[in-house]
């Protein structure tokens, strides 16, 4: 969608269009248990969301519990109205802000509230705007922020159009929507591009009547009570990774190994974070018949320096053994370090595993994910290659079910056996027990 387009004629800020907000209750589903006592309302399809968005309708978008525990109200920058801003200041009660897309931000003038943004979740707030002219006053009304809201959708609107500071709060999305920041600012932005509108979208708070934030239980009671439909955030990234092309190939050569193989070597770029994977292939991989897998995310620690306090190096290289004996596979080698939080944050639990926690407490005791790994940007690789079917090397069923998708069937998981030393036991056992590794017993008992 071009930037100035807005869905559909007469999108721009002197159109109202009022807000889909529903007369009764909707009709409560079979899993619905708002007849037996409870009240719990099924998550709808991102598609539902889009259909939502794209018709003018709220929904309600919520984020993970490890995160904000949060569901705010939203519906399309550019089919707000005085009704639909009322409607949040009533009935959702948070702040009301307006997620936006960089570049609309960017030729607006619209820099960030502060230079160093320390707020726990990084939202990116602009100077706060009021429209000028077109009837706006105090810039606090409804009629003031609908206005605000619809004239920053309005292609046609300039810097000069907005007074700063004001009453409006644009929120920048990230570039990569929510496969960058799983918040609900990127969501409804996601949401908006999805139904082919204005990339800009209104999100509001939802709290409970004294004031404490709704959680999950409320938003279903919310939801039910005015008969908007509920979309995760979770199922959007993963709607998102499914049916979007996430790396492209950027080159490939050969690569001669030590034991004098040659293998081929394929280079990827991953679009949202711009890092590069790569895929080593040994024989014809796309035949169609089951193929050696081996998806290795990256250990400078283990892998390079040899590191003792993790099985990575002993992993790679016993993959590396089995693919090259059997002349046929692929080594899919993802650079997601530490489990997916990085080197500096790996090293820092690396510290406090010194103290006395195992890997799994010292990135909780951080407030790191325990495994942030996405193995759908393995899966699309693998895809690319050609790979239909696959035999899994791996101890980890999450790695081994996390790379289903895209067209892949998986037939085997293949175990990895790696003797533990001195130094790994504690580490092995933390994932054997902890993160659900199906290790061996020469890996868990091994002197």
């Amino acid at each position: 969608m071009g930037r100035g387009d807005q869905g559909e004629p007469g999108g721009g800020p002197g159109r109202q269009v009022r807000p889909a907000w529903p007369r009764r209750p909707r009709r409560c589903g079979p899993i619905c248990g708002h007849h037996q006592g409870g009240l719990t309302v099924p998550l709808c399809t991102p598609e539902q969301a889009v259909e939502d968005i794209r018709d003018g309708r709220f929904v309600i978008i919520v984020d993970d519990e490890d995160r904000e525990n949060e569901g705010d109200l939203a519906i399309a920058a550019d089919r707000v109205t005085p009704e639909a801003v009322n409607v949040m200041a009533t009935h959702a009660r948070g702040l009301i802000c307006v997620a936006c897309d960089g570049w609309r931000l960017d030729e607006l003038g619209l820099s960030a509230m502060v230079d160093n943004n320390t707020s726990q979740f990084g939202t990116a707030f602009t100077v706060s705007i009021d429209a000028v002219g077109r009837g706006v006053t105090t810039g606090i009304s409804a009629f003031d922020r609908a206005t605000t809201i619809r004239l920053l959708c309005d292609e046609h609107a300039r810097p000069g159009d907005f007074a700063k500071p004001g009453h409006t709060f644009p929120l920048r999305a990230a570039t990569g929507g929510v496969l960058e920041r799983a918040g609900q600012t990127e969501a409804i932005v996601d949401l908006c591009k999805a139904a082919g509108r204005f990339p800009a979208g209104v999100i509001c708070e939802i709290m409970r009547e004294d004031g404490s934030m709704a959680r999950r239980g409320d938003l279903d009671r919310f939801a039910a009570e005015h008969g908007i439909n509920v979309v995760a955030i979770s199922d959007l990234i993963a709607h998102r990774r499914r049916s979007e092309r996430l790396v492209t190939r950027g080159a490939t050569t050969t690569l001669p190994l030590d034991d004098d193989g040659v293998v081929t070597i394929h280079a990827y770029k991953d679009v949202i974070t711009g890092a590069t994977h790569v895929a080593l292939c040994w024989g014809d991989v796309a035949d169609g018949e089951p193929v050696l897998v081996r998806v290795h995310s990256e250990c400078l620690t283990g892998d390079v320096f040899g590191s003792q306090r993790c099985d990575c190096r002993g992993q790679l290289e016993r993959a590396m053994t089995i693919l090259g004996e059997a002349g046929r596979g692929v080594l899919v080698y993802l650079r997601q370090e530490g489990r997916g939080i990085g080197l500096m944050d790996k090293l820092r639990a690396y510290a406090l595993q010194d103290r006395g926690l195992d890997t799994v407490e010292a990135n909780q005791h951080l407030g790191l994910p325990i495994d942030k790994r996405d193995y759908g940007i393995g899966s699309q690789i693998l895809a690319d290659l050609g790979v239909q079917r696959m035999r899994v090397l791996t101890n980890n069923p999450r790695k081994f079910y996390g790379l289903s998708g895209y067209g892949l069937e998986l037939v085997d998981l293949v175990p990895l056996v790696v003797p533990p030393t001195a130094h790994s036991r504690r580490y092995l056992e933390a994932k054997r027990t902890k993160l659900g590794h199906l290790l061996q017993a020469e890996e868990r008992d091994a002197g």
